[in-house]
């Protein structure tokens, strides 16, 4: 009943924002979602490529980088200060689904394609069995038919309702935040005139669905990419945006919270260990879904203004250093080039794999799927890293449902503020734009604006103006 309910009143708040979203809101088709979002630092005067007063000049498309433009000349070469200002993550700390490797993740399936035909490939796959197409003797008559991986999906072996051992991952190392196990993946991508984005991307076997109101959970998937954005201007971090879910938060590099770590260098002539002490950006990941926020605490789930029965939670577990273990390659928007022999031994074919990453969504006949309107269980796996539109001029990289300035993806100056009792308060904080209806009074004019400002025009404005 209670899940009924819950989602019979998101329902009708959806309807409403869509009216309101049909009056005011221009259509989408005249919107550029890749417009840049920083235009208060950046330079767009009329085509300059040079700093001029203190402003920064122009994020580029990765294809339209030239050589007069680009900042990285050297293909597959990763600068330190990419890997100086690695974001760390502190993990849920009763978190069941950890970080794994996407080598031995692949061990535990089949490719099928949305009828159940199995693609030809090795009895134990490989990172090499993932391919951009497959070609399949469908009808048995000889005849080759050329299938693109957008149609196909990984389909696990075991039952992954049971959690298998593959399924669990593995945790970091406790003190160093060290994971032999589970590398991640890191993308750097020349944007031009001095800008470089460092993508780093985080797989988890599993996506452990949040519950409503105690039902659930809801969502779950086998598969699980986040990412992180790390944007630098001529090597110093300016901007970073983490995901959650299908959209993301961005930051002023400065606003986030650093925690401060040691980085060993060779050994000295002298016989003595050398070493930095870096400030690196801090993640915090949600229990089960790996969401990535920027505080401890409470987090509205994928819904905008505060709809706390579907929410996420963070707080300081067990601290990962995706910086001590991870796979790296450059972008130019055509072509991926892998930095050193590990990745190459990988091959390149996975990246260009569309297929999920997991399992389809379950049909409602099979007995492990559960439905409550509009949502299921078990939904289909995500797609991988080279499709998270790595070519964004802006943060986010598109537009989020309920926000349209911008793209919906303002660089904040502050950090958004948890809910709950474990919620914590520092000075990088502000309180989030929907707070400030709390005081409004009376009740029904409270309920006009709460309407009119779901992270719509109002709040967009006042978030971009206040961050």
């Amino acid at each position: 009943m209670h899940c009924v309910l819950t989602h019979i009143l998101l329902w009708l708040l959806i309807i409403d924002v869509h009216t309101v979203w049909a009056l005011v809101l221009p259509p989408l088709e005249d919107y550029d979602p890749l417009e840049p979002l920083m235009k208060r630092d950046m330079s767009m005067s009329r085509g300059k490529k040079v700093q001029s007063q203190g402003r920064l000049p122009p994020i580029l498309n990765p294809a339209d980088v030239t050589d007069d433009d680009r900042t990285l000349h050297v293909p597959g070469e990763i600068p330190s200060y990419v890997i100086n200002h690695c974001p760390l993550v502190h993990l849920y700390s009763e978190e069941k689904y950890w970080p794994s490797d996407i080598a031995e993740f692949v061990q535990n399936f089949r490719i099928k394609d949305k009828r159940g035909n199995s693609m030809p490939t090795k009895e134990n796959l490989t990172l090499h069995d993932l391919k951009a197409e497959y070609s399949v003797d469908l009808f048995e008559n000889g005849t080759e038919t050329s299938i693109p991986s957008s149609e196909v999906f990984l389909s696990s072996i075991d039952d992954f309702d049971k959690d298998p051992q593959w399924l669990l991952g593995h945790p970091p190392e406790y003190g160093t935040g060290y994971n032999s196990k589970a590398p991640a993946v890191l993308i750097v991508v020349d944007k031009g005139n001095g800008w470089v984005d460092a993508f780093w991307f985080f797989f988890y076997p599993f996506n452990h669905g949040p519950f409503i109101m105690g039902n659930g959970p809801w969502g779950s998937h086998v598969g699980d990419w986040e990412h992180s954005l790390v944007r630098f201007h001529n090597g110093v971090p300016k901007y970073f945006w983490m995901s959650a879910h299908s959209s993301g938060t961005g930051y002023r590099y400065e606003a986030v919270e650093k925690f401060k770590k040691l980085r060993k260098t060779k050994r000295h002539e002298d016989g003595n260990d050398q070493g930095t002490i870096l400030e690196r950006p801090l993640i915090f990941s949600a229990r089960g879904t790996h969401a990535n926020y920027a505080s401890v605490g409470q987090h509205a789930h994928d819904i905008p203004f505060f709809f706390m029965p579907l929410s996420d939670f963070t707080d300081r577990g067990p601290l990962w250093d995706p910086s001590l273990n991870f796979y790296s390659y450059t972008f130019d928007g055509k072509t991926v080039t892998p930095s050193t022999e590990r990745e190459k031994s990988l091959g390149l074919d996975w990246l260009h794999f569309q297929g999920g990453w997991g399992d389809k969504q379950l049909p409602a006949k099979d007995p492990r799927q559960k439905w409550c309107l509009a949502q299921w269980k078990y939904i289909g796996g995500p797609r991988g890293p080279l499709f998270k539109k790595l070519d964004r001029l802006n943060l986010c990289g598109g537009v989020k449902k309920w926000n349209f300035r911008n793209g919906g993806c303002p660089a904040r100056k502050l950090i958004k503020k948890a809910e709950g009792l474990d919620a914590e308060t520092t000075d990088l904080m502000g309180d989030n734009c929907g707070v400030l209806l709390y005081r409004i009074r009376p009740k029904w004019l409270r309920g006009i604006l709460r309407l009119l400002m779901w992270r719509g025009i109002l709040c967009s404005l006042m978030e971009f103006f206040t961050n």
